[in-house]
């Protein structure tokens, strides 16, 4: 949205393509305060008004990353505001599933148990990923994630600690995951599977 756009948004005016449709209605009076501030070289508009609901932030750093973060921040609220469900993070939610799946293929006979090897293998990837990032020994701890959730249906939400590299309960650390953003993730892996397997004719 271009900024005048948001102006407008803020003070309660009207759009008006040509001056000479322009009325006293279509004029924004909901601003209460409107000032210029310089802020070290630059110098920054300030329209302030308490009825509207548009904002802006002023973001200060030496690279776009934190403009990217701050998005990726209010995508988050978002999202948690929609669906206020949550899944344990680090890897957990996968490692779980993966077990659940490659349980179900077991009971599965021949070539009807590689899908359900293939899933679980492709989720094995998310915990796999945070260990390497860790610098951990990918093999142990890999492993060892697997005994932690076979031992007990409870251990699902154990997960790897991303910045250690060890195996943690993920609610013990807080660490969560929109539940809305993890059904996406998997809908459009499996959606773009199946699509690539039938373009193939496999």
């Amino acid at each position: 949205m271009h900024i005048s756009f948001k102006y407008f948004r803020v003070c309660g005016a009207r759009i008006v393509n040509d001056t000479t449709d322009l009325r006293e209605s279509d004029v924004g009076v909901e601003a209460d305060l409107f000032e210029i501030t310089k802020i070290a070289d630059e110098y920054y508009t300030y329209v302030t008004s308490p009825k509207t609901t548009a904002c802006t932030i002023c973001l200060r750093g030496p690279s776009k990353d934190v403009e990217r973060n701050l998005q990726d921040s209010l995508h988050v609220v978002r999202n948690i505001m929609l669906n206020p469900r949550l899944v344990p993070g680090g890897g957990a939610l996968e490692m779980a599933l993966a077990q659940a799946i490659t349980e179900k293929g077991k009971s599965m006979e021949g070539v009807r148990q590689w899908p359900y090897k293939a899933i679980a293998r492709a989720l094995e990837v998310i915990p796999r990923t945070l260990i390497q990032n860790c610098g951990g020994n990918t093999i142990r701890q890999l492993t060892a994630l697997r005994a932690k959730h076979a031992q007990s249906p409870d251990n699902w939400t154990w997960g790897i600690d991303g910045t250690t590299g060890e195996l943690v309960d993920m609610c013990k650390l807080d660490i969560w995951d929109p539940l809305s953003v993890r059904e996406q993730v998997l809908k459009t892996a499996v959606e773009t599977s199946v699509g690539v397997l039938t373009l193939f004719l496999i």
